[in-house]
Order: structure tokens, then C-alpha cells, then sequence
């Protein structure tokens, strides 16, 4: 478990919006919220702890992006965010 860690966090890339719109219109991108970690969350669906991330679902904790976060987002393409991709998703959070 402690590889797919290094290997993450090591995979964390600060990403300005513009270029994650292709994601979301692949419906592709999932919002971590700022209390859980990015690499956490990246290495439970990495290793497929369905139960982990089905709470964080439920606690809306991780989330497809809203119609208002979008808009919000593609009224500022320069809003940088962390990003990171566990196949076929992109996680994002704040930077």
C-alpha cells in the first residue's frame, strides 16, 4: 500500500482549470473535499476500498462537480487546482 502512496503523491500536479475542462465533459472529474487528503482518496479508489469511498459519498466528502462549481470554474479557466488521476478519474482539490 505504501508504493501506490509514493507513487501518488509523487503524481500530485497543481493544474489550472482550463485544462481540466476536457475531463468534465467526459464527466470524469471528482471534487475531494479540503478535510479529506487528495492522496488518501486517491489510494482507497486506487485499491478499491468501495466501502471507504461509498462513505465519503454518502458524507458528500468526494462528489461530481455541481452545475454552480462548474460555472463558477469556467468563469475563472486560471483557478488552479491539485489534481490527481486514478484511471479512468481525475481527482481535484483546492490548492
Amino acid at each position: 500500500m505504501s508504493d501506490i502512496k509514493t507513487q501518488l503523491t509523487e503524481e500530485i500536479a497543481e493544474i489550472e482549470w482550463k485544462d481540466l475542462i476536457p475531463h468534465a465533459q467526459r464527466d470524469a472529474i471528482i471534487v475531494v473535499n479540503e478535510s479529506l487528503s487528495l492522496i488518501d482518496v486517491a489510494v482507497a479508489m486506487a485499491s478499491d476500498n468501495v466501502v471507504l469511498v461509498q462513505q465519503w459519498i454518502g458524507q458528500s466528502l468526494i462528489h461530481k462537480p455541481s452545475v454552480d462549481e462548474l460555472s463558477d470554474w469556467n468563469s475563472n479557466p486560471s483557478q488552479k487546482f491539485n489534481t490527481l488521476i486514478v484511471q479512468p478519474f481525475v481527482l481535484i482539490g483546492a490548492v
